[in-house]
């Protein structure tokens, strides 16, 4: 069986390798796909939803990021459709939470506002649920605010497949899911966190901060989180 592989993104004859995503492939070609819980050297989740994509001969819309490319196959990543699904998404995103961008430490610097923008999407269709989470202010270097987070678990993959240290998990179910720290303790109580901001980084929105950035200053950089889970698969 050929490693290599020809597929069609939006019409466009391109080439692939096997065991590849659409996400990749796309990326790859200039061709990206919205998406919020997908990180490179993150194993991939479809946690969001949000890189929907339409495969030729399927009645059914697939996430790009956790479907292998297979040859010959047809995809379509933008049109009415998909975008509409996708402001959707976005808008029960911001509906969850309480997402008020101008006082939060992310504004202008997250990921959630920047695929908003991008979408066009200005309100919500959907009443807002305003739960009442907290804040935990615990740790000595870091914030963590429930009411930013939008469940990616890029921050739960990036402490266990990265760090190593397995501290943060996703409890509950449904609506009432939050992100937990080591059995539901304070992240300040933490028998396991290495404070080493892995988590931070890789968080899209102000959900996870660093203490110190006042509104509009805390800029994530995950690309070295990324750097090093790439090291690590490619060392012998």
């Amino acid at each position: 069986m050929p490693s290599k592989i020809s597929i069609r993104i939006d019409g466009e004859l391109v080439h692939a390798r096997l065991g590849q995503t659409i996400l990749e492939v796309a990326a790859e070609n200039n061709k990206p796909i919205p998406s919020l819980c997908s990180m490179k050297g993150l194993r991939p989740v479809g946690a969001c939803r949000l890189c929907l994509v339409q495969v030729e001969g399927l009645g059914r819309m697939l996430p790009a990021c956790t479907t292998p490319v297979q040859d010959g196959m047809s995809v379509t990543t933008d049109n009415a459709k998909l975008r509409g699904y996708r402001q959707m998404i976005i808008e029960l995103l911001l509906a969850e939470r309480n997402h008020v961008c101008a006082v939060c430490v992310a504004n202008g610097h997250c990921e959630l506002q920047t695929a908003a923008a991008k979408l066009g999407v200005m309100n919500t269709r959907y009443a807002y649920r305003y739960p009442n989470h907290k804040v935990d202010l615990s740790h000595s270097r870091f914030t963590l605010d429930h009411n930013r987070c939008i469940l990616c678990s890029r921050c739960v993959r990036a402490c266990a497949e990265v760090e190593g240290a397995h501290v943060w998990e996703i409890g509950g179910r449904g609506i009432g899911s939050l992100l937990v720290c080591e059995l539901n303790r304070t992240w300040g109580e933490s028998k396991h966190c290495t404070a080493c901001g892995k988590c931070v980084q890789s968080c899209p929105t102000g959900a996870l901060a660093e203490k110190g950035f006042a509104v509009e200053e805390m800029t994530k950089k995950p690309e070295p989180v990324s750097r090093i889970a790439a090291f690590r698969e490619v060392r012998p």
